[in-house]
């Protein structure tokens, strides 16, 4: 074709319609393929010619025979074609691999407990390279700031996020053994107010045990607040009072007693989110079940 005619294919639908009129020689047949009406077929058609000044069909009684212009826009046609399903080809490929970033973004006070489950993934998938972030930060997803945030508290509710519970990690009153030692502990809720406490500052504030604190102790009671995790846990091991820990965080805490035995309403919720757009890509696949998997076990304690 001359450059004049190689111009007026910049409408690929009409292009792609005189492909399948060329392949298939009809435009019945062509209509089908491409799920429109065979007067569409026959107006693309003549749109194209048109514009390219060229005959690319011979049309008679049975169907459409190509021209040589036609020919040569079927040869040309069939090599793209190819070309482009190789290319899907090996976008699957990279789609359904496992390799490349994994972004995981987590409440700071779970973090240890997380890494044993990203170093299994790790042996699994050795081709994928994890970056855990762990500060107060709320990662956007629908930005790809992480592939999956593990969150605590309320449901969240982002529109485009997949929201799935994780866990309902076991919370209890925790003390330091000095404290212990020092002042005792108390033996029923109606022994609270002699006792100091260490309380969560901000959003961690509607946490169903910090709504339970305020409830059962006088706001002067709680002498420390923190809106760090690590932080409340420092406080609590230094003996400042008595605070809401996390039983497995606790249990790695060689100096800590427990205060009161754990109860289910204390219990905070943990959710695995994200977006829809990658939810459903095997390398989030993967770690969302193996999470899924580790936060029954906690749970279980």
């Amino acid at each position: 074709m001359s450059a004049t005619a190689t111009q007026g294919l910049e409408n690929w639908d009409e292009v792609r319609t005189a492909w399948q009129v060329a392949r298939l020689g009809t435009v019945s047949a062509a209509a089908e393929v491409l799920g429109v009406h065979h007067a569409t077929v026959i107006r693309h058609i003549d749109a194209l010619e048109r514009r390219i000044g060229t005959r690319l069909f011979q049309r008679h009684a049975k169907g459409y025979t190509p021209t040589e212009a036609g020919r040569d826009l079927l040869a040309v046609a069939d090599r793209a074609a190819d070309q482009f399903a190789q290319l899907a080809a090996r976008l699957r490929d990279i789609g359904s691999e496992l390799s490349g970033d994994l972004v995981v973004t987590t409440i700071a006070g779970i973090a240890e407990d997380i890494v044993p489950s990203l170093a299994r993934f790790r042996a699994a998938h050795p081709r994928v390279r994890i970056r855990l972030l762990t500060d107060a930060r709320l990662y956007r997803l629908e930005y790809g700031e992480a592939h999956v945030a593990i969150r605590a508290g309320a449901r969240p509710e982002a529109p485009d996020n997949v929201v799935l519970p994780l866990a309902a990690m076991p919370t209890g009153l925790w003390a330091a053994r000095a404290y212990a030692e020092a002042h005792g502990l108390p033996g029923d809720e109606g022994d609270l107010g002699r006792h100091r406490f260490v309380g969560f500052e901000g959003e961690v504030e509607r946490a169903p045990h910090q709504r339970w604190l305020a409830a059962s102790v006088p706001p002067e009671a709680v002498v420390f607040r923190a809106s760090d995790p690590a932080a409340v846990l420092a406080a609590v091991r230094a003996g400042v009072g008595l605070g809401f820990v996390a039983d497995p965080v606790a249990a790695r805490c060689d100096d800590l007693v427990q205060a009161m035995p754990s109860r289910p309403d204390w219990a905070a919720p943990l959710w695995l989110v994200t977006h829809v757009d990658l939810h459903r890509t095997p390398k989030v696949q993967a770690l969302v079940q193996l999470l899924r998997d580790a936060g029954a076990a906690w749970a279980r304690g």
